[in-house]
């Protein structure tokens, strides 16, 4: 063990020589280099599985023998000044470490298929490599200025990752967005770091816990001084894992490569912010108000992420927020001093998101080789539909993705969610309330995407060509009941050119009359009729009509995660009867456990658990039954039995509802209006700003060094012509001037 332990610090160097050795052989052998591209996708996943066996063995000796192991070496020696690096192996450096391994092994073999066909595949696994050593360099940093350096590589490749297709504009402009935003909560986190250093005098966690909590207990430092360094530091996590109001880089970061973003949302970018939290907690629990101040951030970013996922359209970004929800969770649950529960939900959480945003990837995958399916519609919920039948095992998995990020037993995140929410209830019952409810809306927005694209009914109203409304059709699906194109039924294609979209029939789709122009998704159906069309008739364009599978290793992938999510919530269950233990996560938490001076987590019979949990699962029972009755046929057989009609005929009723439906999909559409806020305050003061700095760094700062030289080419200018070589123009200036000093002496002596 001991010699385990001892070679622990080469597991963020391990998968460092795939970069090294792609960028080397583009520069020497470029030609063979990309010849074998497909070559480099075996030692990525290879290196990464050895850290992976490291990460694992270490968290078996964590389970058997509870320690904290350090090793640190001296880098920069001063008088007052003392760096050292090294490496801390404990609890939440293992479970980090086997989160991130796992995740990205899986990326990288669905990744190699996904990025098969993409001109950059060698540079997306050089990006991928350095991203993953980057992320085990950080959970395993033993100090601050470590971990400092580590965290803005993690950003670097974030950049990198996130504008990987830069040539298109909105990803570069996505890339740019995630960096500056970045800049602003790392600029905090840098100066928290010296403000702490100023304080303790080290940067090593070891010594700066135990000499902090003494100046606190002693009362021997400012606490207006001491609160303003913890909000600093908290700043930097606030824009890793985008926290409210650093929040508004994430749904942008999707312009990236879909295995991008399930590495980020699960195990590396945004769980970075979550495990500096989580490694500062001891020393964030000890100040006053800091901790209530995590869990309102934390209460915050939980409803506004799940408001804001209520009526997205693409794929992706409704994940994102999904994913910025589920992190305000455990933010809050950190905040409220949970520590066990917020690793749990980080753990049950990154396992389900992985699964969903890869699923995610197999659908976007499988529509853009549709006929007329572009990289904008292949992403629009809207556009989809119908996938079940083409694509039965994305479907499947999605679904249990879908179902355990709502929260429904036995699957991974009912056992991390439900455990917040009853540590919410003895933390605050209004906190409580406002977690609960935000479960119910997880699970409509969850539901509205898995119906949306698997289900995919169209509900909409068909108008002859005479503007005649017709009977409005729904549940219909976009690709046919049994493998047939929809406009083969009684639907023909002179319908689908008249669409109109005066009326909503849909709970989040705005309610809009455009009698002079037609909706901008209903001019996408039409130009996907015409290509089907052209296709039917010419047999030139490539791609099919119909959706289909992933190819095998994509799916290898996303069935693993599905064993992660219906399995991996066992590690938490806290069921201790007639020595069975199933609690393995409090095993490998109890150094830091004890080091937050907190009790270890108490064991409860299955009574006592499942009548607790019926509450927070019938809310979600409850937003899946919402879901199903918006965007499925609940909708329509009720409206041809005519039960809304009741409900419509009451004018007063109706103008409420509607009012009510536009302030939500307003809210939700235009991402709670942050942005446009941003945009019309804070960017045009940044940017005038950045023009005066400018100003005064030209004219101003430059000037002195530019005037200093100006100055002494003009003196020099003007000497030289002194310098005649005759000596009796030397003599006479020189008792011209030796007068002028005598001639001052005699006047003011």
């Amino acid at each position: 063990m001991e010699y385990t332990h001892q070679s622990s610090w080469i597991i963020p160097f391990i998968p460092l020589p795939v970069p090294i050795l792609i960028g080397a052989g583009l520069l020497l052998f470029p030609t063979t280099t990309k010849n074998l591209r497909r070559m480099w996708a075996f030692p990525s996943i290879l290196f990464l599985s050895i850290v992976m066996i490291f990460s694992v063995d270490l968290s078996i000796h964590q389970i058997n023998k509870s320690f904290i192991y350090q090793y640190v070496w001296s880098w920069t020696i001063n008088n007052d000044l003392s760096l050292e690096f090294g490496y801390l192996i404990d609890s939440l450096t293992s479970i980090m470490s086997i989160l991130i391994t796992t995740v990205g092994i899986l990326v990288l073999i669905y990744s190699d298929n996904y990025m098969s066909h993409d001109q950059g595949y060698l540079r997306f696994f050089a990006y991928m490599s350095f991203f993953n050593t980057s992320m085990l360099g950080l959970v395993t940093s033993s100090n601050l200025i470590q971990i400092y350096i580590f965290w803005e590589l993690v950003g670097m490749c974030s950049y990198l990752l996130i504008g990987f297709w830069f040539t298109r504009p909105i990803a570069a402009n996505a890339c740019q967005k995630a960096f500056v935003t970045n800049r602003v909560g790392d600029f905090g986190l840098l100066l928290g770091i010296l403000g702490l250093y100023w304080i303790t005098g080290s940067f090593e966690f070891r010594d700066l816990f135990q000499i902090f909590n003494n100046l606190i207990y002693q009362n021997e430092v400012n606490i207006f001084f001491v609160t303003l360094c913890a909000l600093l530091l908290f700043c930097g996590s606030i824009a890793k894992s985008a926290q409210f109001p650093l929040h508004v880089w994430l749904p942008d970061a999707m312009e990236g490569p879909t295995p991008i973003s399930a590495l980020i949302h699960a195990a590396t970018m945004v769980a970075a912010g979550v495990f500096l939290v989580a490694r500062l907690l001891p020393l964030f629990i000890v100040i006053p108000y800091i901790m209530n101040v995590i869990a309102f951030i934390g209460i915050i970013t939980v409803v506004l992420g799940a408001t804001l996922a209520l009526a997205q359209k693409d794929i992706k970004r409704n994940l994102a927020y999904s994913t910025m929800s589920q992190l305000g969770y455990m933010m809050l649950a950190l905040g409220m001093g949970s520590y066990r529960a917020a690793l749990f939900h980080l753990i049950t959480h990154a396992y389900s998101k992985a699964l969903l945003f890869l699923g995610s990837g197999s659908i976007i995958h499988s529509m853009e080789t549709v006929v007329g399916y572009s990289p904008n519609k292949s992403q629009n919920m809207v556009l989809m539909g119908g996938l079940t039948k083409h694509a039965p095992i994305t479907k499947t998995s999605f679904l249990i993705g879908t179902l355990s990020l709502c929260g429904i037993p036995p699957l991974a995140c009912f056992w991390s969610k439900d455990e917040i929410l009853n540590d919410s209830w003895l933390y605050s019952p209004i906190v409580a309330i406002i977690a609960c409810s935000t479960a119910g809306l997880t699970a409509f927005y969850m539901f509205r995407i898995y119906l949306l694209v698997f289900e995919g009914y169209l509900n909409i109203h068909f108008e002859n060509f005479n503007g005649q409304k017709n009977s409005s059709l729904y549940s219909i699906s976009l690709w046919g009941k049994q493998g047939n194109c929809f406009f083969k039924k009684r639907i023909n294609l002179l319908d689908l050119l008249t669409i109109n979209n005066n009326e909503r029939t849909s709970f989040f789709r705005k309610k809009t009359t455009y009698p002079h122009r037609t909706n901008q998704n209903v001019k996408s159906i039409r130009r996907l009729f015409i290509d089907i069309t052209y296709f039917f008739d010419t047999k030139k364009t490539a791609g099919s009509f119909y959706p289909h599978e992933s190819d095998n290793t994509m799916q290898f992938s996303m069935l693993f995660l599905v064993l992660f999510t219906l399995f991996v919530g066992t590690i938490g269950i806290n069921f201790n009867r007639k020595g069975i233990d199933f609690d393995i996560l409090s095993k490998i938490l109890i150094p830091a456990i004890d080091l937050l001076h907190q009790n270890s987590y108490q064991s409860e019979d299955w009574y006592e658990f499942f009548t607790k949990a019926i509450f927070s699962v019938s809310i979600a029972f409850f937003g899946i039954f919402i879901a199903s009755f918006f965007y499925k046929p609940v909708y329509s057989a009720l409206q041809n039995l005519n039960l809304l009609n009741l409900f419509e005929k009451n004018t007063l009723k109706k103008t409420i509802a509607d009012k009510i439906r536009n302030v939500v999909y307003d809210w939700s559409y235009n991402r709670g209006y942050i942005d446009v806020v941003y945009g019309i305050s804070l960017i045009p003061s940044v940017r005038k700003l950045a023009k005066f700095n400018s100003f005064f760094d030209r004219q101003v700062i430059d000037s002195i060094p530019n005037g200093i030289g100006i100055t002494s080419f003009f003196m020099g200018e003007s000497i030289k012509y002194l310098g005649g070589g005759r000596i009796s123009s030397y003599i006479f200036f020189f008792l011209f001037f030796v007068l002028i000093f005598i001639e001052f002496g005699f006047l003011y002596p």
